[in-house]
């Protein structure tokens, strides 16, 4: 889905049309509020393949130098945030994105640290904890 195409399309992170969602941040540079808005934005971002803004979101101590949103035949289908803990310039976001690849549904589940700096919220890391069979 290019970026060019999505204005009246629903988001890829599942809330509202794509455009006052996270087509607001990806392609207006508008800055996120909260360390969800972030979130859902950078799985936006990971569903359209955006690189620069995935990497402009990633804190500076952790962004990795090599490409991450290479066309590796990932298809994001579906997002669940399961929870939000904003503490100050720190968040933690835990969530789960569904996505096929190689024609299997496969799932991540993340818990994702966030920091704030000068007003704008930066993706620092996350675990990948045990979960229960869904």
């Amino acid at each position: 889905m290019a970026k060019e195409k999505t204005g009246g399309l629903p988001c890829p992170c599942g809330s509202a049309s794509y455009a006052p969602c996270c087509g607001r941040f990806i392609e207006r540079g508008e800055v996120p509020q909260t360390a969800e808005q972030l979130m859902r934005s950078r799985y936006s971002a990971y569903a359209l393949r955006d690189e620069a803004y995935l990497k402009s979101t990633w804190h500076a101590s952790t962004r990795p130098v090599e490409p991450i949103a290479q066309d590796d035949g990932i298809k994001w289908s579906g997002l669940e945030v399961r929870r939000h803990v904003p503490d100050g310039d720190k968040a933690t976001v835990e969530f789960v994105a569904r996505y096929k690849t190689g024609g299997r549904a496969q799932r991540l589940h993340e818990v994702s640290n966030f920091v704030r700096e000068n007003g704008r919220w930066y993706y620092v890391d996350g675990s990948f904890p045990e979960t229960e069979k869904e």
